[in-house]
């Protein structure tokens, strides 16, 4: 019977390291909060359509079509965010017939198949997962910048 409560004793004190542990790693975190949206967008997006989503990122003179203004989506649909007309242009791997031709990469794919660095693609059986969630962050990211 001691057997069994030093193995519980012990079993405790670790869960409860773990917690506190866990607890102060909590705490460290919420200092430097991180803006997941942003992280991808910059990544991904700013070099075209520019910091601020106005369509002006460096490479724009060297793109064959006219970049969108990013911050005016809501406003060019009577106000309401088309979010998920936003999510499926990024993720770009369905047919998007009213989109017309794809001259933006297709993230989705790229998504799956690497990770950032704040979404790993683990398990590997799951990437998808992860793709979806960097593309959720990026699309509410899009939707901040929405002219006010």
């Amino acid at each position: 019977m001691s057997i069994k409560i030093k193995f519980l004793n012990r079993t405790v004190l670790r869960a409860a390291a773990m917690i506190l542990g866990t607890a102060a790693t909590a705490a460290v975190a919420d200092d430097r909060l991180v803006d997941v949206g942003k992280g991808e967008y910059d990544a991904a997006c700013a070099v075209c359509h520019g910091s601020k989503g106005k369509g002006n990122g460096p490479f724009v003179e060297q793109l064959a079509s006219r970049v969108p203004d990013l911050t005016v989506l809501a406003r060019n649909n009577k106000g309401v965010f088309p979010f998920d007309h936003v999510y499926q242009v990024i993720d770009g791997r369905g047919e998007l017939k009213a989109h017309g031709p794809r001259d933006m990469p297709i993230w989705g794919r790229a998504f799956n198949m690497q990770s950032s660095r704040y979404f790993q693609n683990t398990p590997p059986e799951d990437k998808e997962s992860a793709a979806r969630s960097r593309i959720m962050a990026l699309t509410e990211y899009v939707y901040r910048l929405q002219a006010k």
